[in-house]
């Protein structure tokens, strides 16, 4: 139970190589809502919990070898966390720009298929700034965190409706 079946080396290292490879993954994923799973987002994090297991372990069953791998984990996540803050190449590789999906009354549905959303996503959006329909909107922006924020046109503009969002989910192919 107490004995590592790995030098607490290679598990250090499987461990980084494996949080790199899935950060990178998620990062090419596109902007996600990870707040709101839907039943294919557990279905795919625990399938890839399960998966990655056995690559960051390889023959080590033990307490100490999963103690081991769990402080890199947290370890590696406060490093890159620090790292994105500090170091603004860092920041810009990690971070998504927002990106204007609607301007003037209409929809730029290049951006919807580039960023994996859908019309119904936009018009909840819409609806929930307090919005009828998309000519009462001047700028959609999709942000950063996956919310799409509206800013209506001024003889549009309910009270409070500027300050409202509405996240979506990416659509799966």
């Amino acid at each position: 139970m107490w004995n590592l079946g790995v030098n607490p080396l290679e598990l250090v290292a499987r461990t980084a190589v494996i949080y790199l490879l899935f950060f990178g993954a998620l990062r090419l994923s596109g902007k996600r809502e990870i707040g709101q799973f839907t039943v294919f987002d557990l279905a795919l994090v625990l399938l890839v919990a399960n998966a990655l297991q056995p690559a960051m372990t390889g023959a080590d069953q033990s307490v100490l070898g999963g103690a081991i791998i769990l402080v890199t984990i947290f370890v590696l996540n406060r490093l890159v966390s620090e790292a994105r803050v500090r170091i603004p190449f860092v920041g810009r590789v990690l971070e998504f720009k927002p990106t204007t999906i609607g301007r003037d009354g209409k929809w730029l549905k290049a951006e919807f298929a580039r960023q994996g959303i859908d019309l119904g996503d936009a018009d909840a959006a819409l609806r929930q700034h307090g919005l009828e329909r998309v000519g009462q909107m001047k700028l959609a922006t999709l942000e950063e965190d996956g919310s799409i924020s509206i800013v209506a046109a001024d003889d549009a503009a309910p009270a409070g409706a500027r300050r409202r969002s509405r996240r979506y989910r990416q659509s799966r192919l």
